[in-house]
Formats: structure tokens, C-alpha cells, sequence
């Protein structure tokens, strides 16, 4: 088993009467890209807030690498690195200018400090834009260039605040190829903060979903289908000729069918138990054509709809956000961090 990095025991934040982080209890290890799922306003960057040392927790405690992230804050930042959901250069200055600025306030200085810049523009993919302007950077670059802006202080935990929202495909498998090479190679630990479920889903080992600052499920991809499973929540989706009112019966006559749903041409079958192949034997038996065929489940974003099912909300999946509550605490982060710039 690897070393636990970052380790919350039922760490909470409320403001007033709201609960926006309710009895965290979260272990992530040495090395792992972890995903914290979660609409706006689930709690997620309030847990990245008490994680940096820049909120207080009203109870429990984070601790990353032993150091408590309240009374230890100042270890806490030296050896953990964050990017924003929208990373902030001086526009009038190059990349090269804007890592030389980062260097030289983490102690960086000469030699040492040219040759690690240069270091990290390799490690990027940035070394031919390195002397333009940021401001004319696309979405994408700024990303790029924030991790090595992170990656200046070497830090061994970086926490990441959405770091594939408004990219376009090729700067995203570029990002994505990136972020898993400081895990494998590196062995950096990553903390992802993101409502972007397929690309969480690419690269992460392990996810933590995020409901109403409540962790309602933590696991792979895999191990999160199989509790649902074991929970007796299968849906089959099939298309079968013909498509009549007798066909609906028929599903109906096999063991552990609780619903059957209609999703545009496709029927859903709600079941207790795994009836794939009782389904396929009813439907051949009685003359039927089964044109498709396919078990939900083994998708993050059916999973992550599901517990949410679970949890009582509706959740859009386009938006990131669930109905009537918004994330009010970004702003402060990057205030805080000083990358409002």
C-alpha cells in the first residue's frame, strides 16, 4: 500500500447556517491522480480552500505529508502546488518573464533559475512560445504554462480547479498525457477538483464524489459500478423487432425485472440482479430481433448520475451545476493565491 499524502478527518466548514463541507473523511496516496467530482457548489473548492491553509476548518483537520494544513500552513504551501480553473498571467509579459517572476519569488536565482525555466517549458510543450506574450496565449497554453508555473517550486502535491474546462480536443489529450506523466514518472500526487467526467475518467485512479458537501462515494471507475451492482441497480438497454406492446411483457416475465423505461427508440430495463442473459434467451424464444444490447454501468457518467439518484438531486451535466446553489468561493481562492493577476 502506498503512503497516504493528503489525509482529512471529518473536516467540515459551515458559514452561518450552511454546511459546505460536512465530515470529510478522505485518504489519497503517493503518486495518485485523485478526482473530486461534484457540481458547483458541492464543496469541493472549499475542501481545496482548508486543504491550502486558507480557511480554517469549524471541525476536524487536513493534514498533507503529516503537516496540519491550518497550523502548518506555511509547509503545507512550500511543498503543494495549485492551478486555478483560470490560471492568471501578466499579459504584457512573456512565459518566460512570467516563470522567471514565480522562480524568483520561491528563492530561485542566476544560473539555477534560468535552467530550471527552461526546464520546465520543455517539460510542456512550451519552449517555442516561451517569448511571446501570454496574452496572446489560447486557453489551452495558459493551462500548459501554469503547470510549469507550479512546477517551479517542485512541489510534491498539486491540486488542479477544473484544468480541462474551455479546451479544445488536442490541447485536452495534450493536458491530460501531461498530468499523467507527473504521476507515473514524477510520482507527484494530484488532487483534481472537476464536474468534466470523461476526461476525469481518462486519467484518474480513483474518484470521490462530491454531493452537498457530503463524500457519498470514493473507489475507481470499476469499483464504484460494482457497489451499484451489488446494490441490485442494473439497467440493460436493448432495441429489439418488433417493437410492440408484447415485447414490454415479455421483459416483464423475467426474474429481478423491477421497471421498463423508454429512452427514445431504446428500452431500459431496471433489475435487481444481472438478467442479460435471461433477457436474450426470452427474446430469441418468442421471435424477436435483438438489434442491441448493452449493460449500463461501466460509464463514470452513469455512475456519477446514479449516486446522485441516490443522493436526491437533479444534476445537470452540462453545466456542472445542480439545481438552485452556486460555488461562491473561486474568487477567493485565486485572490488568496494571488493569481488574480
Amino acid at each position: 500500500m502506498s503512503e497516504t499524502i493528503i489525509k482529512t478527518e471529518g473536516l467540515s466548514k459551515r458559514y452561518g447556517g450552511i454546511t459546505a463541507v460536512d465530515k470529510l473523511f478522505l485518504e489519497i496516496r503517493k503518486g495518485e491522480v485523485f478526482g473530486l467530482l461534484g457540481p458547483n457548489g458541492a464543496g469541493k473548492t472549499t475542501t481545496t480552500l482548508m486543504l491550502l491553509g486558507l480557511t480554517e476548518p469549524s471541525g476536524g483537520r487536513a493534514q498533507i505529508c503529516g503537516y496540519d494544513c491550518t497550523r502548518d500552513s506555511l509547509q503545507v504551501k512550500k511543498i503543494t502546488g495549485y492551478l486555478p480553473d483560470n490560471v492568471g498571467f501578466y499579459p504584457d509579459m512573456t512565459g518566460r518573464q512570467n516563470l522567471r517572476f514565480t522562480g524568483r519569488l520561491n528563492g530561485l536565482q542566476g544560473e539555477e533559475l534560468e535552467k530550471r525555466i527552461d526546464e520546465m517549458l520543455k517539460r510542456v510543450g512550451m519552449t517555442n512560445a516561451a517569448d511571446r506574450k501570454t496574452g496572446t496565449y489560447s486557453r489551452g497554453m495558459k493551462q500548459r504554462l501554469g503547470i510549469a508555473d507550479v512546477l517551479m517550486k517542485d512541489p510534491q502535491i498539486i491540486i488542479m480547479d477544473e484544468p480541462t474546462l474551455g479546451i479544445d480536443p488536442e490541447g485536452m489529450r495534450e493536458l491530460l498525457a501531461l498530468i499523467r506523466q507527473l504521476s507515473e514518472e514524477d510520482q507527484r500526487t494530484i488532487l483534481i477538483s472537476s464536474h468534466q467526467l470523461h476526461q476525469v475518467q481518462q486519467i484518474c485512479d480513483r474518484v470521490g464524489i462530491f454531493v452537498k458537501g457530503k463524500l457519498i462515494a470514493c473507489g475507481s471507475v470499476g469499483e464504484l459500478a460494482v457497489q451499484l451492482q451489488s446494490e441490485g441497480n442494473y439497467i440493460l438497454e436493448l432495441e429489439a423487432y418488433p417493437h410492440d406492446d408484447r415485447l414490454e411483457n415479455l421483459l416483464h416475465t423475467v426474474e429481478g425485472v423491477k421497471k421498463i423505461a423508454k429512452e427514445n427508440e431504446m428500452i431500459l430495463v431496471h433489475s435487481d440482479r444481472d438478467c442479460h442473459n435471461d433477457v436474450i434467451v426470452t427474446l430469441l424464444m418468442n421471435g424477436y430481433d435483438l438489434r442491441r444490447l448493452r449493460q449500463r454501468g461501466g460509464d463514470l457518467d452513469e455512475i456519477y448520475s446514479k449516486y446522485f439518484e441516490k443522493a436526491g438531486e437533479t444534476y445537470d451535466s452540462d453545466t456542472g451545476k445542480r439545481k438552485g446553489f452556486r460555488d461562491n468561493f473561486r474568487s477567493l481562492v485565486r485572490h488568496a493565491l494571488g493569481k488574480g493577476k
